[in-house]
This record gives structure tokens, sequence and C-alpha cells, in this order.
């Protein structure tokens, strides 16, 4: 039986996985939460950078390619060892860590993980603290052989909207999608979005819910595996 169900477990790493590895050279492990978090305490030998700020609201492909030049060189100069396994980890199974797992996995570093339950989980399983801050080693470059099969600008969303196969899936809050808050230039959601907020896919404790239990709430809402989903 593998973690939780899930097809692809090798995405995601248990607490009590990781405690069991407390000296695991080929490990580097990322946390993503604010400074003043990081150092109130963290998992013993992480490296610290904060993912929320970093955005992009022009995703064709020339701005993206920049861009993911700049977190490439980013990674490099935050210490992340591209010969190891990188697992990120926040407070809980949050936006920041899986942040880290996409643009590694966009980047060409398919070997990476997000810390199930995140620091919350780590802390629930008795995992050990520490409030030493961690040198970032030195780096050579972060390869970047970019995988854009895994991203999709505005203008390929816009001509794939006819297409009955095709769902545009919101992860936003309710208020940003039906329009009472707005984040962008305008309010509201791209034509024919199904809306299922990220923290439905976590338990009470902030870790992933069982791979059936998510497959029954995305099946409900209509997405299924024979259709392409572009999520934002």
């Amino acid at each position: 039986m593998t973690y939780k169900g899930y097809i692809n477990p090798h995405l995601v790493i248990s607490a009590e996985e990781l405690k069991r590895k407390p000296d695991d050279e080929s490990l580097c492990i990322v946390d993503t939460r604010p400074t003043h978090e990081y150092i109130e305490g963290h998992i013993p030998g992480a490296l610290h950078l904060d993912l929320f700020g970093l955005s992009l609201i022009n995703t064709r492909k020339e701005t993206m390619d920049t861009f993911m030049w700049m977190i490439a060189y980013l990674f490099q100069q935050r210490g992340l060892d591209p010969a190891k396994t990188i697992i990120w980890y926040e407070n809980i199974s949050g936006t920041k860590a899986s942040r880290g797992l996409w643009f590694c996995e966009y980047l060409g570093h398919t070997n990476t993980r997000v810390l199930d339950g995140g620091y919350k989980a780590w802390l629930a399983a008795d995992g050990q603290v520490s409030t030493e801050s961690v040198k970032p080693p030195e780096m050579p470059q972060f390869p970047i052989d970019t995988k854009p099969v895994t991203h999709m600008d505005a203008d390929s969303i816009n001509e794939n909207l006819n297409r009955a196969d095709f769902i545009p899936l919101d992860t936003r809050t309710d208020d940003e999608h039906f329009g009472r808050v707005a984040r962008a230039d305008r309010a509201g959601a791209i034509p024919g979005s199904i809306h299922i907020e990220w923290v439905n896919n976590l338990d009470e404790n902030g870790a992933f819910k069982p791979a059936d239990e998510l497959r029954d709430l995305y099946v409900a809402a209509g997405i299924t595996p024979e259709k392409q989903v572009m999520c934002y």
C-alpha cells in the first residue's frame, strides 16, 4: 500500500519518514516560512528561502524564461544542491512549499518532495528543532532543463477554453473566485472554471487528505483523469 494511496507518493514525504533520516547527506531541506518563524525554530540543517513574494503577472515565454533563470540563480545563492533530493516545507502542506516543488519540476529537477503536514507535522512527530541558522553552502549553477509542458500561459489557456476536455481549476479563495475581492486588474474567474480552494485538499491538521478522499472531491466536481486540468 502506497503512502495514503497516492499514485505518485514520491512527491511527498511524511514527518516520520524524514525523522528516520536525520543525517542523510542526500537530502537538501528548505524552510519556506517567514524569517522570524525560521529563527524561532526549524528542522535541523534546513536552509531558509521564503517564496511568498516571488510571482509573475506576465507568463509568456520570454518573460517566463527570464523569471525562471532568476529562480535558478536564487536557488544557487541560497545553497540548494541540485545533486540532492530537495524537500520543501512550511507550517502545513501549503502553497509556498508546493511552489518550491513546482519550480524544481519546471527547471527539470524532478528529485523533489513536499513535507506532508509541514513543520506542524514535524513537531507532532517529536522531530528535533534547531534555532541555529544555516549558512548556505557554495553551489554550482542550478541546472535549467525547463519542462514547459507543466505550464500554460494566458494565450494558451484562452485558446483552449472551448474544449470540452479542458478544465481551468481555480484554487483561490471563495471571495476571489466570486469577484468579491480583486487581487488582479479585474475581479472574477476564468470562464468555465471549477472552483476548489486549495485548503480543501487538506485535513484538519494541515496535511494532505488520503487519495480516496481527494478523488471523491474532484470527481464530484467533474474533474476526471481523461481531462486536461489547468490549475491557477
